[in-house]
């Protein structure tokens, strides 16, 4: 039976608290939008930082995020419950990596995110209903992540 996530929950575990990206969750309504809303100030952190270092930094919380999305499937009793976000995490990040700086750009990458996203064009639909464990759960946002990142590289050109 599937569990529904609260503050108690957020807190019972470490993974949790982040796989649930620091509460935002939780939000009622659109938890994925509110979780990659939740990732923009890390992001700011991460792109002060030399290309390389982001880079990393986008890697590892790709790998640890299997762990903490599987973490918080099994306990939640289902395979991608909506209140696990730190798949938009890291999505977004790969959405925003090497794109020009200025908030046009992080505007535009988190519209462009959230519509892969939502829509969830092939391969990402396939990939969301295929794959399993925390690495599905992880997988369908990268490649949203590339997707929109694609575009918005394509955007910086144009303009």
């Amino acid at each position: 039976m599937a569990k529904q996530p609260d503050i108690k929950f957020l807190f019972d575990n470490p993974a949790h608290l982040l796989a649930l990206g620091f509460g935002s969750g939780l939000a009622p309504k659109a938890p994925g939008t509110f979780g990659t809303a939740a990732a923009l100030p890390f992001w700011l952190i991460i792109a002060s930082m030399p290309a390389i270092y982001q880079l990393g930094f986008i890697v590892l919380g790709f790998a640890i995020g299997i762990l903490l999305c599987e973490s918080a499937a099994r306990a939640l009793g289902v395979h991608d419950h909506g209140s696990i976000v730190w798949d938009e995490f890291v999505g977004l990040w790969i959405t925003l990596y090497l794109v020009p700086d200025g908030w046009l750009w992080i505007v535009l990458g988190f519209l462009f995110f959230r519509f892969f996203d939502i829509v969830k064009p092939w391969p990402i639909k396939v990939l969301d209903s295929k794959v399993g464990g925390g690495f599905g759960i992880m997988i369908d946002d990268v490649v949203a992540g590339v997707m929109a990142g694609l575009l918005l590289k394509w955007a910086a050109v144009l303009i």
